[in-house]
């Protein structure tokens, strides 16, 4: 008999405050968020691997400021004529690390927004000073800014996570299935929202319930250890 395909029902993202999961591994960068108006020299690094909860909080501070949120690969010379309109959040900073034109733009951007009293969020996977912009004088500006970093999240958060994420989809796995995934999965939020999905659409799929046997296939086929 055929396999019936499940609808594949987008996911929106919540990245509002009350969406954000407190954790020892959040709690210092998001209390630096939310003390935003007082940041040194109006300029904050956000650092943490992939999937530690950067974006949301991002978005989270944008809402709060009134920000605009830019990718570092998009920093053109436009952009620096429009920096003293508020706010800006710059994402993925090192990503131009070789790309000497965005540095410029992000040099002049960071000098006009200071020179204004405006807040400016930068957000990166590394400690900042492992950066190493090309621009030495963006580089030494970045190195005066605070920083706030994220931790890869948690046995509590992760299993808390997966819990939320399965239920914005309306499934309901297994008593064992979260368990087993905190201690078998890549520990990231973005591993948690890829796993779920698969195990969403598999169990749709199959016409059957999720269960562990379900997500060590699955974490098989994403690259989780599977011990």
């Amino acid at each position: 008999m055929a396999t019936q395909l499940g609808l594949d029902l987008p996911a929106r993202a919540a990245l509002g405050r009350d969406d954000f999961m407190v954790a020892p591994s959040n709690a210092l960068a998001l209390a630096m968020i939310d003390a935003w108006e007082t940041w040194p020299l109006h300029k904050m690094v956000l650092s943490g691997p992939d999937g530690s909860g950067k974006t949301h909080l991002t978005h989270v501070w944008a809402a709060a400021s009134g920000a605009r949120i830019i990718a570092a690969r998009d920093l053109t010379p436009e952009t620096v004529e429009d920096g003293t309109t508020g706010p800006i959040a710059i994402e993925d900073v090192p990503e131009i690390a070789d790309d000497i034109t965005a540095q410029t733009a992000l040099f002049h951007l960071h000098n006009l927004l200071h020179a204004a009293g405006l807040p400016l969020l930068m957000t990166g996977t590394q400690d900042p000073s492992l950066w190493h912009m090309s621009l030495p004088d963006l580089q030494s500006r970045i190195d005066a800014a605070g920083h706030a970093a994220l931790d890869a999240p948690d046995d509590n958060l992760l299993a808390a996570v997966l819990a939320k994420l399965f239920n914005d989809r309306q499934v309901t796995p297994r008593p064992d299935v979260i368990p087993y995934l905190v201690t078998h999965m890549e520990r990231s939020f973005d591993a948690a929202g890829r796993i779920v999905t698969m195990l969403d659409k598999a169990s749709l799929a199959r016409k059957k319930p999720v269960t562990r046997a379900l997500a060590a296939e699955l974490l098989d086929i994403d690259g989780g250890d599977g011990g």
